[in-house]
């Protein structure tokens, strides 16, 4: 619940707010189709942005406005979806005032976070998620989830768009597309609060995540995810497997990183597989940890 709450586009002054309606934001009344994957839907009743915070419930419209079956590929590290041309077209002819118009992103009907269209020709500015409405037919039907209107400068809540279930659902559908990250040293981005980095076996081989530290606990779906992203925003989220590969991912860090190796999930008790591998495989790592310059911290078993 926390990691729900802490991602949705917020002003500052309105985050209470938003932690008691979230969870109401869409009726469960709505909630009947349980296999639909990603999907972002208009409000049933036309609610505009400024009016969303102040709502402890929402209805979404009976359809989406675009759908996983619209979306030719989501790149995961930029948040642009390729869509095809008829759900372009949709797009370009929606009525979207200066003021926008608000969007929810869903996983089989259920909200994960909030938006708003936004006209490029609007003079108001924006501290959410947007999608800028396209002014015609111009050869690409690119649309991008962005933060903030009219640049990510206006945004400073966390980033919602990574959400374990849409990505998932996402790479579910076939429609996800991620771009590793360069394999050269400093490739990742720095981290504030650091890197955490799990481990558990599946089948033979031992398979790790490196993720970026945040207040909010991980989930498991999150970690255990083997979609990789490394957004321009800051955020990443790397899969490996075998020590080869997380060593390699380790040597992209920043000289200086600090990195938590964790022996378990802070919010579930057990059942994940989340564990610390062998001595040997945590010496190997550790040891390339100090030929890069990073600080390793590996929690007591």
């Amino acid at each position: 619940m926390e990691r729900l709450l802490m991602g949705l586009p917020t002003r500052p002054a309105a985050a209470l707010a938003l932690v008691a309606c979230c969870v109401l934001l869409v009726s469960p009344a709505c909630s009947t189709r349980g296999d639909e994957g990603f999907a972002i839907y208009l409000t049933r009743d036309n609610i505009a942005p400024a009016q969303m915070d102040a709502l402890s419930r929402v209805e979404i419209a009976e359809q989406p406005v675009i759908s996983t079956k619209d979306i030719v590929a989501y790149e995961a590290a930029t948040h642009e979806m390729t869509l095809t041309k008829d759900s372009f077209e949709r797009l370009v002819s929606l009525d979207v005032p200066v003021s926008g118009k608000s969007f929810v992103v869903c996983v089989d009907r259920q909200s994960i976070y909030w938006g708003a269209f936004w006209t490029p020709i609007s003079s108001l500015a924006f501290e959410g998620v947007t999608i800028w409405k396209p002014l015609g037919i111009q050869g690409s039907t690119v649309v991008q989830l962005e933060l903030g209107y009219p640049d990510a400068s206006f945004y400073r809540e966390e980033d919602p768009r990574n959400a374990p279930e849409v990505l998932s659902a996402l790479e579910h559908a076939g429609k996800l597309k991620s771009t590793a990250p360069a394999a050269s040293e400093g490739a990742l981005p720095h981290a504030m609060k650091g890197y955490e980095l799990y481990s558990w076996l599946e089948g033979d081989h031992w398979h790790f995540t490196l993720i970026i530290g945040t207040n909010r606990n991980k989930t498991a779906e999150e970690v255990l995810s083997h979609v990789d992203v490394v957004s321009p925003d800051g955020w990443a989220h790397i899969h490996a497997v075998g020590v080869n590969e997380i060593q390699a991912v380790l040597g992209n860090l920043p000289p200086g990183e600090n990195v938590a190796w964790l022996s378990g999930l802070r919010a579930e008790d057990g059942g994940t597989g989340i564990m610390l591998p062998p001595q040997s495989i945590i010496d190997a790592v550790a040891g390339h940890a100090a030929e890069c310059d990073l600080n390793l911290y590996v929690e007591p078993h």
